[in-house]
């Protein structure tokens, strides 16, 4: 068997003695439960990082789980179809977990056994979970244990190249695609799930979603124009503005999906780029709270919330700078979700 690591160059820059990958299965996406599930890893001392909206595909599941098909470890064995019913095709969650060493055994005790019925009050399992061993058997299927984290350093290895680091994508088309980033005044003010959520509603399909720490280089990348057009400027120092806003602070980004002429779309729901001069019903306009005017008298830049993509080729770029041009696997239209009761 080949020993060659998945994910290729990515997975060997990554120390995983203190990264673990965080799955939350379809029973969490399903019951609503990610974002208290992560919350909950991340206020016990974990960073997040790379979260990512996904359909599993049959064989991530085969592969996350091969020692139960095998039978070669500790739980009993399972069956290609329990697996199947209980990931193909459906909703899931992965992210990664950053933590000092010994990260996978404090993140799976932080976790809970796997039957939550015999999990320890205040882990994850025990205190969401609404499902036991003895109903899954009884019913012959897999509990519904809501989350799962790697075991050690070889298993996050694995995890990492099953569900982040796919190589066989389509060519991207960046006419059906667009880059959605929220500022740090969107992150820092809690208005990320309500810019999102705005967005889907408005017929666009939102995936991809991470949340992570800006740095300098990126935010001078994506406002090019603005700096090589600073002479505009005179009344602010923009190349010190933009790091004052982005430099080492939190951002969201995402990625919409629609048809050709996403791009237009997406900038009139978002609105002028003065929130005071945005039509009503518009995102910047009902949720921003500054004025160009006021940004200008404080020599900042106007706090707007949110950017989207200009055109295809910006897309382009916005992707590359924000998500690494090497994941072109996101790019992929997303297939439609069937959500399946949790209780069925």
């Amino acid at each position: 068997m080949s020993r060659k690591p998945c994910g290729g160059a990515v997975v060997d820059s990554v120390d995983f003695a203190r990264w673990a990958v965080v799955l939350c299965k379809p029973d969490a996406v399903e019951r609503s439960l990610v974002d208290d599930i992560l919350r909950r890893i991340s206020d016990a001392g974990f960073t997040i990082t790379d979260r990512r909206d996904l359909t599993a595909r049959p064989w991530q599941a085969h592969v996350a789980y091969r020692d139960l098909l095998a039978g070669t470890g500790a739980a009993p064995q399972v069956r290609a179809h329990h697996l199947d019913a209980a990931f193909a095709d459906r909703p899931v969650v992965v992210a990664l977990a950053h933590g000092r060493l010994e990260i996978h055994a404090r993140l799976r005790q932080l976790l809970g056994h796997t039957d939550p019925t015999r999990a320890a009050p205040g882990t994850i399992r025990r205190d969401l979970s609404d499902d036991s061993l003895a109903a899954a058997r009884a019913e012959d299927r897999l509990v519904r244990n809501l989350v799962h984290s790697s075991d050690d350093p070889d298993a996050a290895r694995r995890d990492f190249g099953t569900w982040l680091g796919a190589r066989n994508a389509p060519a991207p088309d960046f006419e059906r695609c667009s880059v959605i980033l929220c500022k740090p005044d969107a992150v820092e003010r809690g208005l990320v799930d309500a810019v999102l959520k705005r967005i889907t509603v408005a017929d666009f399909t939102v995936t991809d979603r991470r949340t992570i720490t800006a740095q300098a280089w990126q935010a001078h990348v994506h406002y090019w124009d603005l700096l090589v057009d600073a002479d505009h400027f005179p009344d602010r120092d923009i190349p010190a503005c933009l790091d004052t806003v982005f430099a080492d602070r939190p951002v969201a980004v995402a990625l919409a999906h629609g048809e050709p002429g996403i791009h237009d779309r997406l900038r009139q729901l978002l609105g002028h780029f003065d929130p005071l001069h945005a039509a009503p019903g518009t995102i910047r306009r009902d949720l921003g709270e500054d004025s160009l005017e006021a940004a200008v008298a404080e020599q900042r830049l106007v706090r707007n919330l949110v950017h989207t993509s200009d055109d295809p080729a910006s897309a382009r770029r916005d992707f590359g700078t924000w998500f690494g041009a090497r994941h072109s696997e996101l790019l992929a239209p997303p297939a439609p979700l069937q959500v399946i009761p949790a209780d069925t």
